[in-house]
């Protein structure tokens, strides 16, 4: 069963693989939009303080060029093993710099990343059973409506709110354009008595 409540730290890849997660067709490679469609499920599947305390790191030999390090995608902390052999190794070394390790969950079934776990103090579970716990907890907040998650009251951080701000900048602009709810023109046809 899940652990909640521990930060988190995923081993990208080896979780993809044991999901049924798949990117939608369009822009860049398919790999990057199952990528995509991967950290927006874990994102709508955790709440913020969850997505805070989360990591995950994907393996980045042969990456495209101008692929970062390290992004934050809506609170995770997503890194690309760029200058490792593997994500496995980058995992490693997060795990030796963790300064609490008993209140971190490793999500990986590749035995070398449990083994690291195991060795530093931090909790690990394979990824097929992470995953199963996940979705089923998606299920009962679903079946719960009374349980579903509230708008948060918390302010932005500044990560979240550039974000927001390059998603809907070009809509700010427009704002400024009309008074109120209707286009301008709107109601101009109709003679006043």
């Amino acid at each position: 069963m899940l652990q909640f409540g521990m930060a988190l730290l995923i081993d990208g890849y080896n979780l993809l693989n044991v999901t049924t997660i798949f990117g939608e067709a369009g822009p860049g490679t398919e790999l990057h939009r199952t990528r995509l469609a991967l950290l927006d499920f874990l994102a709508a599947s955790m709440d913020r303080r969850e997505r805070r305390e989360t990591a995950i790191v994907f393996d980045a030999a042969g990456a495209p060029p101008g692929l970062p390090q390290r992004m934050v995608h809506e609170g995770i902390t997503v890194h690309f093993a760029q200058r490792y052999a593997d994500a496995d190794e980058m995992i490693e070394e997060l795990l030796q710099e963790c300064a609490a390790p008993r209140n971190l969950l490793v999500v990986s079934s590749d035995h070398r990343v449990q083994r690291a776990a195991r060795q530093c103090g931090a909790k690990y579970v394979d990824s097929d059973a992470w995953y199963r716990d996940i979705r089923a907890r998606n299920r009962q907040r679903a079946a719960s409506p009374g349980e579903q998650i509230a708008k948060p009251n918390e302010e932005l951080t500044p990560e979240e709110l550039n974000y927001w701000v390059r998603q809907f900048g070009d809509a700010a602009k427009h704002d400024g354009e009309t008074e109120g709810p209707f286009p301008p023109g709107y109601g101009d046809d109709i003679d006043e008595e």
